[in-house]
């Protein structure tokens, strides 16, 4: 036995185990229903998985015949084993690799819909103008993986920026991809509106929440102040002479969310509930998070929003995210475009290293 099943036997039994009681029961044609498609999607993610652990285990058993080859008499066949060996033990690692990610307990929340918010922070009109180009990159990247965005809310400030803005995005595994976008983005460039040329510095934050269910958080109507106001954003007249603007206040939490976007109150209404949904949702996944991670001394993805994540230099054509030291140079133009892979990819794979250590 290799010291990688050693160490991590029990788990990988048990994952073969599972992965052949759905390939059973699935072949047996007695599942039906919801218990079928909850059946396939589980078969289908551990298919990668169980061929994973069996391609490894059928390498260090030919990693076994080939060491033997490799001490015999024979010179070409030494040389061939030799040759293969050396194969088998590059593969080997990447393997494990991915049997060690699969053996990672899953954050439930990966695969959820998210709910994107933007606000502009420091920086006056120069920080609502990327507040906007923010919002509009989101929606960019959002097509490109083909993934349908909503808007939900726009507060705008008249010269092309917005105050805030919020959007709901469906699709697969939207939450896991922008999870790390949570936090204060800043941009330095030469504002339009600066006539000595001066490069600023400006703000933006920008939170990333799972869309919840309502069977995760229960809200009690009775935790709710539900005040009804006169829009005030464009929308036409029918919007601005009816009531159907709705603000909700969590009580226990003082959470407050408006919505203003829909001519109908009750529409409006839902879409706040939605909103405050998702926030509690999100504060309870941060609360579990810290509880796990007092002893660390960091967390990629903490979703901290006073931490500056990421710096946008127009002037030098570079992007900093700060979390992981990465620096993309000559990018930033396809960047704001949403051609963003570069840097999430490298933000999946760094907490994919920190897990992997973790585990080990």
């Amino acid at each position: 036995m290799s010291d990688f099943e050693t160490r991590f036997g029990e788990p990988l039994a048990k994952v073969m185990r599972h992965f052949d009681e759905l390939r059973d029961g699935l072949a047996s044609g007695a599942l039906s229903g919801d218990a079928f498609v909850k059946a396939s999607q589980e078969y289908a993610e551990l298919e990668p998985v169980a061929a994973a652990i069996t391609e490894m285990r059928r390498a260090h058993a030919d990693m076994a015949e080939l060491e033997a080859m490799a001490a015999g008499d024979d010179e070409e066949m030494r040389d061939l084993a030799v040759e293969e060996l050396a194969e088998a033990r590059r593969r080997l690692p990447e393997l494990e690799r991915r049997i060690l990610l699969a053996l990672l307990p899953k954050d439930e929340a990966d695969e959820r819909n998210a709910i994107l918010e933007v606000r502009a922070g420091t920086g006056g009109d120069e920080a609502a103008l990327f507040a906007a180009e923010l919002f509009e990159m989101y929606k960019r990247y959002a097509a490109s993986q083909g993934w349908r965005f909503e808007t939900m809310d726009v507060s705008e400030t008249g010269i092309g920026g917005y105050k805030e803005a919020s959007a709901t995005i469906t699709g697969r595994s939207v939450f896991r991809r922008l999870k790390f976008e949570s936090g204060v983005h800043r941009v330095q460039r030469v504002p339009a509106t600066e006539t000595q040329g001066r490069i600023h510095t400006s703000a933006a934050t920008v939170a990333v929440l799972p869309e919840a269910e309502e069977v995760d958080i229960h809200i009690d109507e009775r935790d709710l102040r539900i005040d009804v106001f006169r829009s005030s954003g464009p929308g036409g007249q029918s919007v601005n002479t009816t009531d159907s603007a709705v603000r909700i206040t969590h009580l226990p939490t003082g959470i407050v969310v408006s919505q203003q976007d829909e001519k109908s109150q009750h529409k409006n209404k839902a879409k706040a509930l939605k909103v405050l949904r998702a926030r509690l949702y999100e504060a309870e996944r941060q609360r579990l998070a810290s509880e796990r991670a007092a002893d660390r001394k960091s967390q990629v993805g903490s979703g901290d929003r006073s931490e500056r994540i990421r710096t946008y230099n127009f002037p030098q054509g570079r992007i900093t995210d700060h979390r992981i030291n990465l620096t993309l140079y000559g990018k930033i133009d396809r960047f704001m475009t949403g051609e963003m892979d570069e840097v999430i990819d490298a933000l999946i794979a760094q907490e994919e290293a920190e897990r992997l250590a973790e585990l080990q």
